[in-house]
């Protein structure tokens, strides 16, 4: 694969060992490229703003600025960023939340790392396409709340 193709991605977490193992199985597809870890929300931001991923996974509970502000200030300067949340914290205010400032899609950790290089390429490729994982979509489908949600 052409290396121009690639996609670049930023890992946000507080946890290093996630971030590595996040690296270790992101690396070895071919078309993603991780260029960046942060440790927290502020570094976050300023990497995001400094390396300009294409794509951010960020966690939402991480010091110094949780991953929801983080999101809301990287997409206020990088609006074509797209900011997929994969947090512990499954509930419906959070995701809604997560929704509400822009972020393209939402993955609980308890999901399969295969889901998300799918939810990586799905919102990089599929212009305006929101990813949720399918614990999270069961949770709006019963709700009947109408959110696009990639295969």
């Amino acid at each position: 694969m052409n290396p121009k193709k690639r996609i670049t991605v930023l890992l946000a977490d507080d946890h290093k060992v996630i971030r590595k193992e996040l690296r270790k199985m992101l690396e070895v597809e071919s078309d993603l490229e991780v260029v960046g870890e942060a440790a927290n929300g502020k570094q976050a931001v300023e990497m995001a703003w400094k390396l300009r991923p294409a794509v951010i996974v960020m966690d939402i509970s991480m010091p110094k600025l949780n991953g929801l502000d983080a999101t809301q200030q990287i997409l206020q300067v990088l609006p074509a960023t797209r900011v997929l949340i994969l947090s512990s914290h499954s509930g419906e205010a959070y995701v809604e939340s997560a929704m509400a400032i822009g972020a393209a899609g939402y993955i609980d950790k308890l999901t399969s790392i295969s889901v998300l290089g799918v939810a990586i390429r799905t919102v990089q490729h599929q212009t305006g396409a929101v990813f949720l994982c399918p614990t999270i979509a069961k949770i709006f489908k019963k709700q009947s709340v109408s959110m696009p949600q990639a295969k």
